[in-house]
């Protein structure tokens, strides 16, 4: 039997969402007596589920959600016709999406000191803590989903990341804090690595996120860095991570948009690498609408460049093999910046993605090569 919707939101606590999306319009309580079939039919349908069970039963009814999600239509006997890249990626992204919105339905209460009142509900205060930091009493309510988003960002940041490139361990790991984008992709981190640097007297560090380039190029023997990012979280992240690392004396953290003030002689930016809008905060790391930051970096560069600098601009051509932007394009901003190209490094990625032929944007991400521009002053 599916139960009836709540009349109004009105007596229900506030809504909480790390991507702003509005509260679902109708909602419904539920607790361990639901079906899985029950709860998908209402969720697909856009209605919220108010958990009130078990709170490990309602983990089992997420993973059921998701396993309904995942189910394959079946196929026609008819040959498939070819799919454009670009409209392959943004079918990609409608899928997940809607996958998404079918996953934030499974809702749970929080009271305002972010005990969340169910059976068996385990301690997230110090997650929730270092998330969206001290409660402030006021009871809400938000996605299971984001809730166990929240709890596997804790996870990363107590046990963080080993970058091999920062040394010897313990001392190279990395520690990401919710919502900054972890440095998991280190083909970039290798690139900043191995290119030999003219000038160590200063470099310009443009969005730091977890501080890994300004910690790198602090151990290259850069002897100061400016490191600029427009997110108050990932200026933290970064300051706890240099401090942690013993290279905070040699870095400056500003939060600005793209360049701090002055001159250079080396400028460094590794700006999100796929032209589509992001759907939540960290995607901000991954989709860069209309090019925004690349485009920005590429038209204030010049500016910023201390006679005979060097602007490096790490940027996977994952886009191009999209048809999301063609190689033309870039060299063309490049040129219209008054940039010339000094050199290029190029590496292929490691990550499992880029073997898996299941993936629906598998052909595209065969052909990916990240690579490290060095730019100059034409």
């Amino acid at each position: 039997m599916i139960p009836t919707p709540t009349a109004s939101l009105e007596n229900l606590p506030t809504w909480r969402a790390e991507s702003g999306s509005a509260a679902p319009r109708r909602m419904v309580a539920a607790d361990d007596t639901m079906s899985a079939d029950s709860a998908y039919r209402l969720a697909c349908e856009g209605t919220g589920l108010l958990w009130q069970g078990d709170f490990h039963n309602a983990r089992l009814l997420l993973q059921a959600l998701a396993r309904r999600t995942e189910r394959k239509p079946k196929k026609s006997k008819k040959p498939e016709p070819e799919i454009a890249p670009a409209q392959a990626f943004n079918m990609h992204r409608q899928a997940l999406g809607q996958r998404a919105r079918i996953l934030a339905m499974v809702i749970v209460p929080l009271d305002g000191d972010y005990t969340i009142p169910l059976r068996r509900a385990p301690d997230l205060k110090e997650a929730f803590t270092e998330a969206w930091g001290p409660a402030t009493g006021e009871a809400c309510m938000v996605s299971l989903r984001e809730v166990l988003g929240l709890v596997g960002a804790h996870e990363w940041r107590k046990k963080g990341i080993e970058i091999a490139a920062l040394g010897d361990a313990p001392h190279n790991r990395i520690h990401p804090h919710y919502g900054v984008f972890s440095p998991v992709r280190g083909e970039y981190v290798d690139l900043v690595a191995t290119t030999p640097i003219r000038d160590k007297s200063l470099a310009f560090d443009i969005g730091v996120g977890t501080g890994v380039l300004s910690a790198l190029l602090a151990k290259r023997g850069v002897q100061r860095i400016v490191a600029t990012d427009q997110d108050p979280r990932a200026i933290n992240c970064a300051r706890e991570n240099l401090h942690r690392l013993q290279r905070i004396d040699k870095v400056e953290l500003v939060q600005t948009d793209l360049f701090p003030e002055g001159l250079a002689p080396l400028i460094v930016c590794n700006p999100p690498w796929v032209p589509a809008r992001p759907s939540s905060p960290i995607e901000h790391a991954v989709y860069d609408e209309g090019s925004r930051m690349l485009r920005g970096f590429l038209a204030g560069l010049r500016a910023h460049l201390a006679p005979k600098g060097e602007g490096w601009l790490i940027l996977s051509d994952l886009a191009e093999h999209l048809g999301l932007r063609s190689r033309d394009e870039l060299l063309g901003w490049i040129a219209e910046a008054g940039l010339q190209v000094l050199g290029r490094q190029d590496i292929k990625p490691r990550h499992g993605k880029a073997t898996d032929e299941t993936d629906p944007l598998h052909a595209a991400r065969a052909k990916e090569v990240t690579s490290l521009w060095r730019l100059a002053a034409a």
